[in-house]
């Protein structure tokens, strides 16, 4: 490696929750049911903002709806950023990072987040299962390039589950 070429570094400097919600309009009646069965929708995005001197924001937003038939019982929606210098990568790899790299970063701390808010509501432990980022980003430039579309990460990059 010469002394010209630049050297590969990610650092993590803060990580941070930058939003958090959680309703729950029905209670207390939500706690009066004998039987506890919701239907659970996950929706998870992720954003990136660069900032100077190689740092980027990447903001991990996660949001949680349990309903039991048409009644809302909990609505939870958080977004876990983290600020990431990341330094000497080309952009395709910068790509792959901020796509792949950060969201795992974040998703262990947003996933306890998401907990302890639904248990602090009254409710159950509810856990998130892992994600698999890898395949996400994957599906993401495969749906971009099957459009024509160049992406484009300081867009939000959106996956239903």
């Amino acid at each position: 490696m010469s002394d010209k070429e630049p050297s590969k570094q990610i650092i993590i400097q803060k990580l941070y929750i930058k939003d958090a919600s959680f309703e729950s309009p029905n209670t207390p009646n939500v706690f009066k049911g004998a039987e506890w069965n919701p239907k659970t929708d996950l929706n998870l995005s992720s954003t990136h903002v660069p900032h100077e001197d190689d740092t980027h924001e990447v903001i991990l937003t996660i949001t949680v709806e349990a309903k039991d038939e048409d009644n809302v019982i909990f609505l939870v929606e958080l977004k876990q950023a983290g600020l990431f210098q990341i330094t000497g990568y080309e952009k395709e790899e910068l790509e792959t990072i901020i796509g792949i790299f950060c969201p795992n970063t974040l998703f262990p701390y947003a996933r306890e987040a998401i907990a302890n808010i639904i248990t602090k509501g009254g409710f159950p432990e509810f856990l998130l299962q892992p994600i698999n980022f890898d395949a996400l980003y994957k599906e993401s430039k495969r749906r971009a390039t099957a459009q024509g579309e160049e992406t484009n990460n300081d867009a939000p990059t959106e996956t239903t589950h």
